[in-house]
């Protein structure tokens, strides 16, 4: 496992996450000795799904605006349908998105997750998977679309659901660990 001392990650959520694809990334970034804040656009608790059901509250330790890329070393977004179609539409989480790739910092997305990524332009001739429905909207968006369980380029780390996580934890983490990577500029 990757040693992540000294490093500080932020998971970007809104309500409506799958509740396991935010807390095993978590408890994996927090064993590999990161700093690990989530961060919201809610103030205080952002709330998971699980099974199709809401499930667990999670704190929110900053807010979007208390935030800025300079205080990370990568990125984390969690799927679930709700919290991505929520990002989408807040500009200051998309500027966050966004800023990780102008910085070269690495970027791990489940699920859903890429399409925050959509909005943010960052997808465009880069290798990536997620959950099968929403490949054709990577596909529009000018990825190039696998269906794998992690892939990862210059960087960004994506997987496809939940039975994927242990793959996209050790990758994540590894990629966490590397650091700035050239390749992954927008």
């Amino acid at each position: 496992m990757a040693n992540l001392s000294n490093r500080n990650i932020a998971i970007l959520t809104e309500s409506g996450f799958e509740e396991v694809e935010l807390t095993s990334p978590k408890k994996a970034l927090e064993e590999a000795g990161a700093n690990v804040h989530v961060i919201s656009p809610q103030k205080e608790t952002v709330r998971a799904m699980k099974n199709h059901e809401w499930s667990i509250d999670v704190p929110v330790d900053k807010h979007i605006s208390e935030v800025k890329v300079e205080d990370y070393d990568g990125l984390v977004l969690p799927g679930g349908v709700i919290n991505p179609d929520q990002l989408r539409l807040n500009d200051q989480a998309i500027s966050f998105i966004k800023d990780f790739f102008d910085a070269g910092k690495p970027v791990a997305a489940i699920c859903h997750g890429p399409q925050s990524l959509i909005t943010a332009g960052v997808v465009e001739g880069r290798e990536m998977t997620s959950y099968p429905s929403i490949k054709a909207d990577l596909i529009y968006a000018g990825a190039n679309w696998v269906d794998r369980e992690v892939v990862v380029d210059q960087g960004l780390v994506t997987s496809r659901t939940p039975d994927d996580l242990p793959a996209f934890n050790r990758k994540m983490c590894e990629e966490f660990a590397e650091g700035i990577h050239e390749g992954q500029h927008s």
